[in-house]
């Protein structure tokens, strides 16, 4: 009922799964991951306690391959079920039991498994890991390719519904070591029609408004865009000040509001600059405000 990727990124330390399917809020049933231990997907006849025992097994130095055999080894429905898993170390290890519904099947590679069963195919999968492989960029960009790859090559036969992404890092989450977390994505689509794409749209709205990975040299001037600023921060109601293209500290208070109010505290500059996707997302705003 689902196709899935289980990867690691040994120098950044970032573990995660992506998986799509025609099941309802897949991401509640089929990802688990566990900082500096490993990722998995039970997938096919889920048996969801896989996930935290095969982390657990992994916490204490079983391979994948072992840890995945232990426990069904003990599972009387052991040939109904998939799994893929990676331990933090790139070692990845997938079974896929006999009586999944075809199309079933993994490819195992350096650092990640795909998985998949009732598939159009065995080309969704070599799609996914082709992508995988192929695609430049943080591990999240890789898993987001690999899972677009395998939707646009068949993906489940019987159709979409839902989506989800995880991935983990070190001091990775929403206010970075100062808070203590991890989760660098998190994100779900539980029921739409193009559940991938979807997905896409939403992590596009969670780089611009969480992640700090800009290209350094996208940046622009406050004072030489600061009457494009004014107008579109008057548009929004936020600045109510002459729109004459002065740097005052009525055009930089105005701003600072409106990136507080839509979650940008991450990406406040105090050095006269601005992101130029930041700067983009507000004329854009303007835009459309300008149009209703």
């Amino acid at each position: 009922m689902t196709f899935s990727i289980v990867a690691v990124d040994k120098d950044k330390k970032d573990l995660g799964v992506a998986v799509a399917s025609k099941f309802i809020a897949v991401g509640s049933a089929v990802p688990w991951v566990k900082l500096g231990v490993g990722a998995v997907a039970t997938q096919a006849w889920a048996n969801l306690r896989l996930g935290p025992l095969v982390l657990y097994l992994l916490e204490n130095n079983y391979s994948p391959k072992r840890a995945v055999e232990t426990l069904l080894s003990i599972d009387d429905k052991r040939e109904h079920r998939q799994i893929g898993v990676v331990n933090a170390g790139g070692e990845a290890y997938a079974y896929t039991g006999s009586k999944c519904i075809e199309y079933a099947g993994h490819l195992a590679g350096d650092g990640y498994s795909v998985q998949g069963n009732i598939l159009t195919g065995g080309e969704v999968l070599e799609s996914m890991a082709k992508a995988y492989e192929t695609t430049k960029g943080e591990l999240v960009d890789k898993l987001l390719a690999a899972l677009k790859a395998g939707d646009e090559a068949g993906g489940d036969k019987r159709g979409k519904q839902s989506a989800a992404i995880i991935v983990l890092r070190p001091c990775g989450g929403y206010g970075g070591c100062l808070e203590g977390v991890d989760r660098y994505v998190d994100l779900r689509v539980d029921d739409h029609l193009d559940p991938v794409n979807e997905l896409i749209r939403l992590f596009k709205l969670w780089e611009l408004t969480i992640l700090e990975r800009e290209d350094p040299g996208d940046v622009v001037d406050l004072p030489e865009v600061a009457l494009e600023v004014q107008e579109a921060l008057a548009a929004l109601g936020y600045y109510k000040g002459d729109v004459s293209g002065e740097l005052n500290r009525e055009t930089v208070e105005a701003l600072t509001e409106w990136m507080a109010i839509n979650n940008f505290e991450n990406k406040m500059r105090s050095d006269g600059k601005l992101w130029g996707s930041i700067y983009r997302y507000l004329l854009e705003q303007a835009k459309s405000a300008k149009r209703r």
